[in-house]
């Protein structure tokens, strides 16, 4: 028989550095497929459109607005991912507190805080894994020089991150 999880409000692993704040609350590993975390999305936050070869993700917003991306965008050379469209005309969305993003293998998919107010979110990635790529980010936003973006395209690519569109900044790189 496997034991369950139940975790106080606040109760976690926290990972932070850079801006970025993740409270991983499952990791992944012997008997979790996915990797669970509550993060905090600050404002002017936009992860740029991106995708995964071989991973999903579900995003499910707790507290404020953000703004959604997941679908296949007619063109996906166009660079912002807020002026995309698909096939049957969809567009990003905006949304609040039980707003909810399912991202499937091989979905372009982003997000973005464009409020002046923090959001919070709980966010799912399988398979579990996740947290390192958290880990190894922060641990580069927090050296004593920002990382070049080449730093965090290698390390994004490691773990199945393609960026479709250009990051604003290597802060912009935690999702």
């Amino acid at each position: 028989m496997s034991t369950g999880a139940m975790l106080e409000p606040g109760a976690g692993k926290l990972i932070s550095g850079g801006g970025l704040q993740a409270t991983l609350k499952i990791p992944g590993g012997a008997g979790a497929l996915t990797s669970t975390f509550e993060c905090v999305v600050p404002p002017g936050y936009d992860v740029g459109a991106h995708v995964h070869s071989h991973g999903e993700e579900l995003f499910y917003i707790v507290e404020g607005e953000l703004e959604l991306l997941a679908f296949e965008p007619l063109d996906r050379t166009e660079g912002d991912w807020h002026t995309w469209e698909s096939k049957s005309g969809q567009r990003f969305m905006r949304g609040g507190p039980g707003a909810l993003m399912f991202v499937p293998a091989g979905c372009p998919h982003a997000f973005a805080n464009p409020t002046d107010k923090p959001a919070t979110m709980l966010f799912q990635s399988a398979p579990s894994g996740h947290e390192n790529y958290f880990e190894e980010l922060t641990a580069l936003l927090r050296q004593g020089t920002p990382p070049g973006i080449e730093e965090i395209v290698e390390l994004r690519r490691r773990y199945d991150i393609e960026q479709l569109t250009p990051l604003a900044s290597p802060f912009a790189a935690g999702g």
